[in-house]
């Protein structure tokens, strides 16, 4: 058992030092980014926000989509029905903002998620008035610049599409809020300027012309997830992702422990089912870690009991942990450049990225047994069953 032990802590050791590279690969690349001017590239854009009940800061979201510096684009925030609590409040800033916005309603979902089904309306109804098409989320707060700055590169014309990531800011408080926030960190920073980057439905910008000659509505019929599945359309056609960290989503985090496991279990279970490959490595990479720490406690305390040596013991498994402590400070760092407006609110939040870095693969584990057992979801009140990345069942209430 000691032997196995050894062997488990210095691969995590290795992996530990190889992902400290990463990040700062990834802080180097977002200082420059940052700092980079987007180009003058401005087609006429469709942006499309599914909405679906209210939720902390709506208003102000909603609001700040209709406020991007950029010259010619239409917003078009999709709910299911009249029904929905959050129409009244979209359709009153839709009418200040006229006629910059608008409110389309989708109906029901049948054989689909109803944010994609809102998706596929939307893209019918608007047809071929736009150049391109971008997709945001309601929960998210993008800045005034955030427009230009993630169409811009679509200017290379084989590009497939641009997209970004969200990044987890508290307002009041909370543990399972700031783990949230710390559970997310990882996959921000797993995007980058590599072949593995995917499209992410709060923030992925297309050109029109491309989203049709791939077919992704008839992709998008039978799925649970609009982005994964672009993703897997883009990839199966050689089309490349370009990430964009520099239009990084502030997004607000609030939840409690029900709400936190329903959310980080629903994503690994999109990630089993749209990208098998990917939830098997990263399964793996969680389940060596916390083979290494169970193994490192029950060592280091029986030698403590029979008064034998443990310093080396504890020394290695502490060191897979403070490492990924100083990969928190990086992405802090990172994001910094990133959201330099949120600076004070990143700063005083930093213990969330760094103290709590030890427990997300741990959480993440637990993640992907649960999603290794099941293939429904509960996502907005809706409950749904993944039966592959092209068959997606509604569930009774």
């Amino acid at each position: 058992m000691l032997y196995l032990f050894y062997i488990l802590a210095v691969e995590q050791i290795l992996q530990g030092v190889y992902n400290l590279w990463d990040s700062f690969r990834w802080l180097t690349a977002a200082r420059r980014r940052a700092s980079s001017h987007p180009g003058f590239y401005a087609p006429t854009v469709a942006v499309f926000c599914p909405v679906k009940g209210l939720e902390p800061g709506l208003e102000q979201n909603l609001t700040a989509l209709t406020r991007f510096d950029y010259p010619n684009y239409e917003i078009f925030f999709v709910l299911a029905s009249v029904d929905d609590p959050a129409h009244a409040l979209a359709s009153l800033i839709a009418a200040k903002s006229k006629p910059l916005a608008q409110v389309i309603l989708a109906g029901r979902a049948q054989n689909c998620s109803e944010k994609v089904n809102n998706l596929r309306v939307a893209v019918e109804r608007v047809g071929d008035r736009f150049d391109a098409f971008v997709f945001c989320d309601s929960d998210g707060r993008p800045p005034r610049n955030w427009l230009k700055r993630l169409v811009a590169p679509l200017a290379e014309l084989r590009l497939g599409a641009s997209t970004t990531f969200r990044w987890y800011l508290l307002e009041k408080g909370g543990f399972w809020s700031a783990l949230l926030s710390a559970w997310n960190a990882p996959i921000a920073t797993f995007q980058g300027e590599h072949a593995g980057a995917f499209c992410w439905g709060g923030g992925t910008a297309i050109r029109r012309e491309v989203f049709e000659s791939l077919h992704v509505m008839a992709a998008w019929q039978g799925a649970a997830s609009d982005d994964l599945a672009l993703t897997r359309v883009l990839r199966d056609s050689n089309a490349s992702i370009r990430f964009v960290p520099e239009c990084l989503v502030p997004s607000i985090a609030a939840v409690n422990a029900s709400s936190f496991f329903q959310f980080t279990n629903r994503q690994i279970i999109f990630t089993r089912v749209y990208e098998p490959r990917l939830w098997w490595r990263a399964g793996l990479a969680h389940a060596i870690y916390a083979a290494m720490l169970v193994l490192g406690i029950t060592i280091a305390a029986g030698n403590f009991l029979a008064g034998a040596p443990m310093f080396q013991i504890v020394m290695l498994l502490l060191l897979p942990p403070l490492l990924g402590m100083v990969r928190g400070i990086l992405r802090l760092l990172a994001v910094i450049e990133l959201l330099p407006e949120r600076k004070q609110s990143l700063l005083a939040q930093g213990w969330i990225w760094t103290m709590l870095a030890p427990l997300v693969p741990l959480i993440a584990l637990w993640n992907h047994l649960v999603s290794a057992t099941t293939r429904r979801i509960v996502w907005r009140g809706i409950r749904y069953e993944l039966v592959s990345p092209t068959v997606t069942r509604v569930l009774p209430r």
